[in-house]
This record gives C-alpha cells, structure tokens and sequence, in this order.
C-alpha cells in the first residue's frame, strides 16, 4: 500500500525522504535550527528542492552550518564561498549568514538557547494544524509575522516572515503535515 504524504514533495526522492524523516519534526538543538535558518534564508527565491540538491555542498562550504565558525567568517572566506559553484552564490545572502550567525549567539546568551526565544512566541507549545490538503496551509502568520519583525528588530536579515513560516514548519514548531498524511501518525 502506498504511503500518503503531503503533495508538496512530490515524487522526488530526495523531497521525499527529507518530508519523511525531518520536515514537521520538533527541533530543539541550535545546530540544527541554526542549518535551517541557513537554508532557509538562502531558499528566499528559489524552490526548496534547488536547496536541498544543493544541502550537502551548503554544509561543507559553510562549516557543518558551525554557527561559532560562521559568526567569524572574513573576506577571505566569504570570497571563497563566491567562488562555489554548488552553493547559491549570492553575496548579500552569504554575508547576513554571517551576520545571522553571530544575532543568533546573542539570542543565545539572553534565552540560553534559540529554541527558548521561539517558545517565548508559542509558550513552548507546537502548533498543529490540520488541513486536508496541503495548499490550505498559508505562507505567513501572525506569529511569522511577529517573529520575522523581532529578528529584523534585533538585527537579522533575509528572514522575513515567509521564510521564518517555512522554518518553523520544517523545525516541528509548526505541524503543517496534513490529515491523511502517514508522517503526521508518527511525531
């Protein structure tokens, strides 16, 4: 019997092991919020797909997404990082990495960790929603919207609120799996 999943992933193979074993799964650990800020910032644009075909490049080019080693990137670095063919090679996207990462270890030190700050928004409560197809889900919410406009307060950047949306579907904060879906039965 087939498994049914949500539409967005498709047939790929690639989209659908990433919705199968991460996409809606809570996250707590910063290293793996911080790889999802990352990616998600550069997917601003572009189709999620083109990221993740281009994930493991992101990961060595970027350190293991080591937001300690990104915070101190130079231009050396970030000419380096230009020159990478398998990466998204936008300079204003590689340097608010840069500057993301070290807004990112700030929050750190006032909420002791990045999943703190986002529980300040939700109570530390996940959201599940339940749709019956996928294109219910919306782009943006309220609380995306109050989210993305308090990391731009703070001094973050490509993280408006439909990427900030996008991340915390994929870091479980939000359940947009829909009913039907087998993934939504397992977390």
């Amino acid at each position: 019997m087939e498994k049914i999943r949500c539409a967005w992933c498709g047939t790929d193979e690639l989209y659908q092991k990433y919705h199968d074993e991460e996409w809606g799964r809570l996250v707590t650990d910063d290293a793996t919020m911080f790889e999802f800020l990352i990616l998600e910032s550069f997917q601003a644009g572009l189709s999620w797909i083109t990221i993740l075909r281009k994930r493991e490049t992101f990961r060595k080019a970027f350190d293991n997404f080591d937001y300690k080693k990104i915070a101190k990137y130079n231009e050396d670095k970030i000419e380096e990082l230009m020159q990478d063919t398998g990466i998204v090679r936008n300079r204003l996207k590689v340097n608010a990495s840069i500057s993301n990462a070290q807004k990112f270890m700030e929050l750190q030190k006032e909420f002791g960790s990045f999943y703190n700050y986002i529980s300040t928004f939700t109570g530390g409560n996940r959201i599940v929603n339940t749709w019956k197809v996928h294109t219910e889900a919306p782009a943006t919410t309220e609380l995306s919207d109050v989210i993305s406009k308090d990391l731009k307060k703070r001094g973050f950047k490509f993280l408006g609120s439909t990427v900030i949306y996008s991340h915390l579907q994929a870091t479980g904060i939000v359940d947009d799996h829909i009913e039907s879906c087998f993934v939504r039965n397992t977390i």
